[in-house]
């Protein structure tokens, strides 16, 4: 691959934020330009269902070569961009609580069909932190549990049931953020675990999500002295090309957290992060406030990084060809034109659905 061809594909590498209820003309401009991996909805960008899924089928279509990721992060409780007509989840750590296999299944399946009727591609969900942690200020009940085998087998079956709903699943938050005392989007959360440790709790949830064929794996930005001493895992060739593509044997697309989180961005520009990432291993990377000139600044980055030789070609080059597998197996075929208003009143907040989210809270 040239330069030039480089510079035409390299958007596929970032899933952008953006303002407003539909893709404006700055996230048009990067698609033409550099081509577009996706776009992820935050709760600024919701409005109604009818709203969500003409946005999502305008945001799939700036997709040159391959079509673009419609994102969100719908785990249930405090985080959860679709709110009521839709389906309101409760914590996963109520599934955790619960222990039943069935009702996970079952939630995991109504929130898919929920997903899929808006036009949402990739949910970044479930989350595989273990939360061995009281005062952790930022995964709390958006864990499974503190057990790390519970973790893994739940996670697991709500990884199957998105992905045979059609949804691209994610393991959250690679090497594991559930026992930190800081909120890595304010400051960089320290990991003070030996590897043995990391490797008999904080793994198993993710070993159980490779052998789901999770879609993609999430990382977490958060500095493990005892496997990096300088740099945070999500910019860590060691975290993630050694142990979560290497050791851990995972083949599947690899994203950074949002890098304009302060746990990275207070040390790094955008730009030098999302090299940082993408030499480390990563395949894709976010950048979520919906500035579109870090947008730019980050793909120009790789740009310029890969013609001086800071980032080798090939390693773009892997991680596009993820990218490209990853979408050719969740997203083949024509896009579904929009459901129309009844329609999705038919498929969003059913009884059935709010029956499942009822049976939850009795564990919340």
């Amino acid at each position: 691959m040239s330069i030039r061809e480089l510079r035409r594909h390299v958007g596929q590498l970032l899933i952008a934020g953006f303002d407003g209820v539909s893709a404006p003309v700055e996230l048009r401009a990067i698609a033409r330009e550099f081509d577009l991996g996706g776009a992820i909805f935050f709760a600024r960008n919701v409005e109604s269902p009818d709203q969500v899924a003409e946005a999502s089928y305008e945001l799939r279509m700036l997709g040159r070569d391959e079509p673009a990721w419609v994102a969100i992060d719908q785990e249930g409780g405090r985080v959860a961009r679709l709110r009521a007509p839709f389906t309101e989840w409760p914590p996963m750590a109520a599934l955790g609580r619960a222990d039943d296999e069935a009702l996970v299944r079952r939630f995991a399946a109504a929130l898919g069909a929920e997903l899929a009727a808006v036009g949402v591609t990739l949910d970044f969900a479930p989350v595989l932190d273990v939360h061995t942690n009281p005062r952790n200020p930022v995964i709390g009940d958006r864990a499974l549990g503190d057990d790390a085998t519970r973790v893994g087998r739940l996670g697991r079956i709500i990884i199957e049931t998105l992905q045979g709903a059609g949804i691209a699943a994610c393991g959250k938050h690679f090497p594991g953020h559930g026992d930190t005392a800081q909120d890595s989007h304010v400051d960089l959360p320290l990991v003070e675990h030996a590897p043995d440790r990391l490797r008999a709790v904080e793994f198993v949830p993710f070993r159980s999500a490779i052998e789901a064929r999770v879609a993609t794996i999430m990382t977490a930005h958060v500095l493990v002295p005892a496997l990096d001493a300088e740099r945070p895992a999500s910019l860590s060739p060691a975290i993630i090309d050694g142990l979560l593509r290497r050791e851990l044997g995972y083949e599947g697309v690899i994203l950074s957290d949002d890098l304009e989180m302060r746990a990275v961005s207070d040390r790094y520009s955008v730009a030098d992060a999302a090299v940082g990432a993408v030499a480390a291993g990563c395949d894709a990377f976010l950048v979520c406030s919906g500035n579109h000139d870090r947008q730019v600044a980050a793909l120009e980055g790789i740009v310029r990084a890969t013609e001086d030789g800071r980032l080798a070609l090939a390693r773009v080059e892997d991680a596009l060809r993820r990218c490209r597998q990853a979408k050719e197996r969740f997203l083949a075929g024509e896009a579904r034109r929009p459901l129309g208003r009844q329609a999705l009143a038919e498929r969003i907040g059913r009884p059935d659905h709010q029956a499942i989210a009822d049976e939850m809270r009795q564990f919340a």
